[in-house]
Formats: C-alpha cells, structure tokens, sequence
C-alpha cells in the first residue's frame, strides 16, 4: 500500500535517536508549540516535502549496509504519530526488510491513532514535557497525557522506551520537578533508558526567518555542572541515564 506523506527533512547517519547508525526521517507537522523547539519550520504540516511511503523506503534502502548491523531507522519530527497512517506504513515496510525501527514522539496525538504506529516500533523515544499539566501547558500548549497512555501501553505490551527530557532553566530545571519525574519513571519496567537534554539555541534563527516569537532568548542554556547533577538525580532513583 502507497501512502502520501510529507518528510522535514532526513538524516542518513544519525548516531542519537537510537542504537546504532541511523536513518532518520523527520516528519512534517506538530500539534505541538514547545518554547525550546529547534525545528519551528516542522511544525505546519503542508510544509516539506510530499513523498510516498514508497520513495522513503526506497531512499533507506540505499543505506542498508550502514543501518543492517546494530542500527536502524527512526521516524521523528515534527510529531511522526501526526502522519500515523504513513509512518506506520514506513516502519511495516522498514520491519519487513529486517530493520530495527524505532520512533521519536511526544505523544501528542491519541493513543488509539498512535497504535498502527507503535505496533511496527522496536523502540520508542518518548518525549515527556513536564509531568505537571498546568507546566506543560505553558511549555508547549498541551498536557503529557498522551505521552503517558503511550508509556502504560508500552509497560503492558513490552515495549523498550528511552525516556526523553528537556532541561530548561525556569521551567523543567528543577530539583523537585526531576525527583518527581524520576520517581515516576522508576515503577516502569519498560524503561530501559532515560536522556536528560539540555536546551540549546541552535534553532534560534529559524524564528527570526518565520517571523516568529522566539521566547527564550535570555534564557541561559544549562552549564555541564548543571546537567550531569540533574543526570545523578535519575541516578539515586536507580536509572540508567544518559
């Protein structure tokens, strides 16, 4: 089955959105508006470029000696789940090829338009906001909700998830914030992983170039100093962190 979809953009060798060397493919469009993100031209989804599940699948292939061992192929955004049908459609290929499929999400879309995707996913990259929904709100326009029944359904079917978090001074820098959030991840056997990344301005320029507000200009990106106490946070909590 051919499916119509729009892609941001592709990496070929991407070593940090899951084992190994990977093709990423970042899709287009997020119901999302998160102050730190670094992709804003992602966000609209009649942006990028139109491509049928078949012409990606067709690019990785041409990358299979680089993914086969150890790596694979990651599906992130954008939000992936926001193109479920295609996405889904991708990794069903991609799974029958023989290649580990994984993808990078907020869960910012039901669970049930979610599942089609999760079900061709070896490993989930999970992206939780701030588990206080009033804070998460401000922080990107929605609640965690979604990114939660995504990581029940993954505890109950099995599922490997790395847990992904953003630092940012004033919002989820803090020390109460991370003990919560560690405590909480903690009682999920399927978490077999946690990355705490710290915010950075790289994107900055793309607001100016949109037009848009860019809201953290004085905000301070985090100090080593300040990520790796954050890092050992997760560790007294007995999780494996990055």
């Amino acid at each position: 089955m051919d499916i119509i979809g729009r892609v941001h953009s592709v990496e070929t060798f991407g070593a940090v959105d899951g084992p190994g060397i990977r093709f990423v493919a970042f899709l287009q469009g997020c119901p999302l508006r998160c102050l730190y993100c670094h992709n804003p031209d992602s966000w609209l989804k009649n942006g990028g470029t139109e491509m049928t599940t078949t012409e990606l699948v067709d690019q990785i292939k041409e990358y299979c000696s680089f993914i086969v061992n150890g790596g694979g192929v990651t599906l992130s955004g954008g939000e992936p789940l926001f193109q479920s049908e295609f996405a889904a459609e991708v990794l069903r290929q991609c799974k029958e090829l023989g290649f580990h499929t994984a993808i990078d999400t907020a869960g910012s879309v039901p669970l049930e338009k979610a599942l089609p995707v999760l079900n061709h996913t070896d490993l989930v990259l999970l992206d939780i906001k701030d588990l206080d929904e009033a804070n998460s709100v401000d922080l990107c326009g929605a609640s965690s909700a979604g990114a939660i029944d995504i990581l029940n359904y993954c505890e109950e079917v099995g599922k490997d998830v790395w847990i992904r978090h953003v630092l940012l001074l004033g919002y989820t820098l803090k020390e109460d914030k991370l003990y919560k959030l560690a405590n909480f991840i903690k009682s999920f056997s399927c978490v077999s992983r946690v990355e705490l990344l710290p915010f950075h301005k790289m994107g900055e320029f793309k607001y100016k170039e949109l037009g848009l507000p860019y809201h953290l200009k004085d905000t301070p990106e985090p100090t080593p100093e300040q990520v790796e106490k954050c890092r050992e946070i997760f560790r007294l909590c007995g999780l494996k962190v990055q």
